[in-house]
């Protein structure tokens, strides 16, 4: 099963998100923020896809993404950026993210981008 780690500080979009891609049929898990996000993937099995809020309390997605970039074994997860930041696609740029994803973010536009990552791992 395809397992994806949802990166969100407010629990509503977190939560909402989650539960729409579990129905979908996608193991989920998620992280409040970037240090969350860490220990998640240092200790449980790694996802096809990380999407990342950058505005995020504890440790941001800028700062999240550079620590997961340094770390040889985490390296490698694609990230795709969710973001209300008007100029995220630069930010995004700065960070080698493989895709952004405005808020809010619309199903049609979803559901296609984590096909594309996580396509040999769905059933």
């Amino acid at each position: 099963m395809a397992h994806i780690l949802i990166v969100e500080d407010d629990t509503d979009i977190r939560e909402d998100l989650a539960f729409t891609l579990e129905h979908e049929g996608y193991q989920v898990t998620t992280a409040r923020n970037g240090l969350e996000a860490l220990e998640e993937l240092r200790t449980g099995p790694l996802p096809c896809l990380i999407l990342l809020d950058l505005m995020m309390p504890v440790m941001d997605g800028w700062a999240f993404r550079a620590q997961q970039l340094s770390e040889p074994a985490l390296a490698g997860v694609p990230v795709v950026v969710i973001s209300g930041v008007a100029d995220s696609r630069d930010h995004a740029i700065e960070l080698k993210v493989d895709e952004i994803l405005p808020k809010p973010i619309r199903l049609e536009r979803l559901l296609p981008t984590l096909e594309r990552h996580c396509l040999s791992e769905l059933p």
